[in-house]
């Protein structure tokens, strides 16, 4: 689930969303959106599994790290689940304006051009909507990688990193809301990202092939 939780979002914007963009024009952005509309549909059923991905990782999560500390187990959870509710809401938005879009809601006081604009620019605005979510995300995973730390589950240092690449991402979602001209610089995205990335690919393999480290490291075997 860390795997999947790192590869398939960002497969899907770099690959799949990312090109119907056009900077600074919603319109265009719209009119690329309704030439290949199938493919942005895909794109955004994507997005909703990724949605249904995240609240097994949570849930896979919690029930690992409740023997540590419950109750920071138990809000590392809803932090998890409030992040899914907001990033499904995003793609409910989308889609909604797609439907617009696309003609197939009517409203007779607008134009067709002004019906195409607010799916162009939910899709121009994806890395500021989705900052209200990577709240969340560098909060929950924060804890969970603190319980992993606690628990000796993983080796400490990917722990320990994990915690600081989640900080990177809280401390980006916030700028992205208080200062947004230095926060979608490329360097400081990043800054941001790279090391979630790095903390997801390694600790998402390292539990795939050598799994929970359950005794304590000092503990004798026979």
């Amino acid at each position: 689930m860390f795997l999947f939780s790192l590869l398939v979002p960002a497969l899907n914007f770099v690959l799949v969303l990312t090109p119907f963009v056009v900077p600074g024009d919603p319109i265009d952005t719209a009119r690329n959106i309704l030439a290949k509309e199938a493919l942005f549909r895909v794109g955004l059923t994507i997005e909703l599994i990724m949605s249904v991905g995240l609240v097994v990782l949570a849930v896979a999560l919690y029930r690992i790290l409740k023997p540590i500390n419950g109750g920071l187990a138990l809000l590392a959870l809803l932090w998890k689940v409030a992040e899914v509710v907001l990033a499904a809401a995003i793609v409910l938005l989308t889609f909604a304006a797609l439907q617009l879009a696309n003609g197939s809601v009517q409203l007779a006081a607008f134009s067709a051009e002004q019906l195409r604009a607010p799916v162009g620019l939910l899709l121009n605005a994806h890395t500021v909507l989705y900052s209200v979510p990577m709240i969340f995300l560098g909060l929950d995973l924060m804890l969970f990688f603190y319980l992993f730390y606690k628990s000796k589950y993983i080796p400490r240092v990917m722990a320990g990193f994990g915690v600081l690449s989640y900080a990177l991402i809280f401390v980006h979602a916030i700028g992205i809301i208080i200062v947004p001209d230095v926060a979608i610089m490329p360097i400081v995205q990043t800054v941001a990202f790279l090391p979630s990335c790095i903390a997801e690919l390694v600790v998402g393999t390292w539990l795939l092939v050598k799994g929970l480290n359950v005794l304590p490291p000092d503990s004798a075997q026979p």
